[in-house]
Parts: structure tokens; C-alpha cells; sequence
């Protein structure tokens, strides 16, 4: 990918989150259950938060140099993880695996294009994103352990 400008990542980060957007929005659509379905419904309300944060910046480039940058723990999991399609019907487990792996490659590709660029700002906002799809990553994994840890009880 060979992006010109900010206002490219921009529109291809933004369109990327509405595509998460509909992701979860489907799931919570096919869940057996009502808490699954919350779950999903929350994730998908998250990357809703991920493209108004996305546009917000698209109007104001300032806001990039605003953003406060923290580390985010990685638990790995995803990292162990094969990747899988959707069926529906599928246990909870492999939804989580499926969506962990999902934000685990939004990680990657957005690690990967900030390595690409000499641009200080697009540099930044690629670091942005990575740290957004971090958090996602980690709830996912959260949700996983304790999943597997419920099971053991």
C-alpha cells in the first residue's frame, strides 16, 4: 500500500473501522445468546468510537499531536492462534479466536506501513491505530483467558 498523504491513511483507517463496524454488528445479529450478543453489540460500539476518533482527526490534524500514547500489554494468544471463516453456530471460543486474529492483523498491518514511511505525521497516526487495535486485542485475549479459565472452574 503507498499512501500520498494523511488524508489517505485517514480514509483507508476510517473505511477499514466501518468494515469492524459491521463485522461485530453481524455476530451480535447471530448470537445465540443475549450476553454474546451484548459482547458483540459493545465491540462493534467500540470501532463506531474508532471512526469518529479517525474523523475527528480527519478535521484536525492537530489532534494526532494530542493523542496520548500508552503501553499496551500483549498477551500473545492471537499469536498461537490459526486463522479460521466465520460459520454461524460457532462456540464462543471461535468467535473470540476469530476476532483476536482480526485485530491481530490490524495490528500487524498498521506496525507494517509505520515502518514504510518517513513521514513524521503518518508515522504517528499509523502508531495511533496500532495502539487502538492493541486495546481491542487485549480485551479479546482478556475475554479468551477468562473464558478458558470459567471452563476449568
Amino acid at each position: 500500500m503507498n499512501f500520498k498523504s494523511v488524508d489517505e491513511i485517514l480514509e483507508f483507517a476510517i473505511d477499514r473501522e466501518k468494515e469492524a463496524v459491521k463485522f461485530y454488528a453481524s455476530f451480535a445479529q447471530e448470537a445465540p445468546s443475549e450476553s454474546l450478543k451484548q459482547t458483540f453489540l459493545d465491540f462493534s460500539k467500540e470501532e463506531e468510537k474508532h471512526v469518529t476518533l479517525l474523523s475527528d482527526i480527519a478535521g484536525n490534524k492537530a489532534k494526532i499531536d494530542s493523542y496520548e500514547f500508552k503501553k499496551i500489554p500483549d498477551l500473545k494468544i492471537s499469536d498461537y492462534i490459526l486463522d479460521t471463516k466465520y460459520e454461524k453456530g460457532m462456540p464462543m471460543p471461535d468467535v473470540l479466536k476469530l476476532a483476536m486474529k482480526r485485530e491481530q492483523k490490524s495490528v500487524q498491518l498498521y506496525q507494517d506501513l509505520s515502518g514504510q514511511t518517513d513521514n513524521a505525521d503518518a508515522k504517528k497516526l499509523f502508531e495511533l491505530l496500532v495502539q487502538e487495535e492493541s486495546k481491542h486485542k487485549l480485551g479479546l485475549e482478556s475475554m479468551y483467558d477468562d473464558f478458558l479459565a470459567d471452563m476449568d472452574g
